[in-house]
């Protein structure tokens, strides 16, 4: 993984070992067989908002975005590589509210974020109720034990 935090608020410094055996338990629980690469980027809402407003046309901050570079048919693969992912861009003032708000602790909010954008670089979306149902059930049995307080 590739960490970079534009939030400047030591973010990614906190949640790197949550969120490396966030990755491994992905990997174990979808029996991955290749070596997978993707950064990972703390932004502040302000920052966010920006890249929510301009790829995807809503003008309001939002927690987390991902952006798959498997989605895209032209992508490459470098033989001997590990396939890169993508990005997964979270907001860390949304990990404080929304630990808040649903009464859970910053923790579990802040791996919710991770594993829900990491799920997506994977290929998996909640837009229909039965792939909701697998993304959801996938997000719950890869947090339990690491991220569910």
């Amino acid at each position: 993984m590739i960490y970079t935090d534009q939030s400047e608020t030591g973010f990614l410094d906190q949640y790197l070992p949550l969120y490396e055996a966030i990755a491994e338990k992905t990997a174990a629980t979808l029996a991955l067989a290749e070596e997978y690469q993707l950064g990972v980027v703390a932004m502040t809402p302000d920052q966010i908002h920006l890249i929510n407003r301009d790829y995807r046309n809503v003008d309001r901050p939002t927690d987390v975005i991902s952006f798959a570079l498997q989605d895209d048919p032209d992508g490459f693969r470098i033989p001997g590589e590990p396939v890169e992912l993508g990005d997964i861009f979270i907001n860390v003032e949304a990990v404080k509210n929304q630990a808040r708000d649903y009464g859970h602790s910053e923790k579990r909010e802040a791996g919710f974020l991770f594993c829900h954008g990491l799920l997506h670089l994977l290929g998996y979306d909640h837009m229909k109720p039965e792939d909701e149902s697998v993304m959801f059930g996938l997000q719950k049995e890869i947090l339990h034990g690491l991220a569910d307080q």
